[in-house]
């Protein structure tokens, strides 16, 4: 069984959000679904979601997408990594500030994962930035 992970806050799931989710899955049998932490998003986004992280997780969950959404760890945000050992990792077009350490980290945990970066859905409309 192919596992692929996928990370986000999933904050204002938009058309952009279930495009990503779609075509990750699409690689692998199991879609897991990190969803980043309130503590971790306000780190690396500057701000706090403005749904909490149950909320979030129904959101998804509503979406029937994903087959398991687990929230990232607090401490060590790529320790979830560690935990699931995904097959595949699917990153979106603009998820940068999560990835810089990911190869790093990957490499330092000796694990091989592949690393799929998937392309925008109409980014120019469906940016949640945009649509904030």
């Amino acid at each position: 069984m192919t596992k692929v992970m996928a990370f986000g806050s999933f904050d204002h799931l938009h058309p952009g959000h279930f495009y990503f989710l779609l075509e990750a899955k699409k690689y692998g049998d199991r879609l897991i679904v990190v969803l980043g932490r309130k503590e971790t998003i306000k780190e690396l986004k500057g701000k706090e979601p403005k749904y909490t992280e149950k909320e979030r997780k129904q959101h998804l969950e509503i979406t029937g997408i994903p087959d398991k959404i687990l929230l990232g760890n607090k401490n060590d945000k790529y320790k979830i990594i560690e935990k699931i050992r995904p097959d595949i990792i699917c990153l979106g077009y603009d998820q940068n500030s999560f990835t810089k350490g990911l190869e790093r980290e990957l490499k330092k945990r000796k694990l091989k994962p592949k690393i799929i970066r998937l392309k925008p859905y109409k980014e120019h409309i469906f940016k949640s930035s945009k649509l904030k």
